[in-house]
């Protein structure tokens, strides 16, 4: 029996992990008919999924997504194709943005644009803004 493997390392947290695994079990359910079952744990998440000719694991923490399958005799001829488009989605919902991650940015962002606005010495306008820019730039 042909078998797949995908290891995914990711800088999620365990909470939003979680969310892309679900997320990927909709998608296998939907586009795949795919039976899905998910066990939430304290550490890890562990799914699992079948149909027939397929039956596999993924196994989800806070650090990675393991993922196990295997196929029966009709699909291990397109194993490759199979294979690669299972980790194409697994990597368009990682790479995808997510909450947490937009409100990181978010804080960013505002934290960088109250450093911009406050006042530098006595000179508080844009042109010096300007000028200690272009100093950073030289230096």
């Amino acid at each position: 029996m042909p078998d797949i493997h995908i290891h995914r390392e990711h800088h999620l947290g365990f909470k939003e992990a979680r969310k892309v695994a679900f997320a990927w079990a909709e998608k296998a359910e939907e586009k795949f008919d795919m039976e899905c079952t998910y066990e939430e744990g304290d550490t890890e998440d562990l799914l699992t999924f079948s149909r027939s000719g397929v039956k596999g694991t993924l196994l989800v923490d806070g650090h990675q997504f393991e993922m196990k399958a295997q196929l029966g005799f009709l699909f291990g001829a397109f194993k490759d194709r199979i294979e690669a488009e299972i980790g194409e989605q697994l990597d368009a919902l990682l790479n995808a943005p997510h909450p947490a991650a937009k409100k990181a940015t978010a804080d960013k962002k505002k934290s960088a644009e109250a450093a911009a606005a406050k006042p530098e010495g006595k000179a508080a306008s844009a042109k010096p803004a300007a000028k200690s820019a272009a100093k950073a730039k030289k230096a």
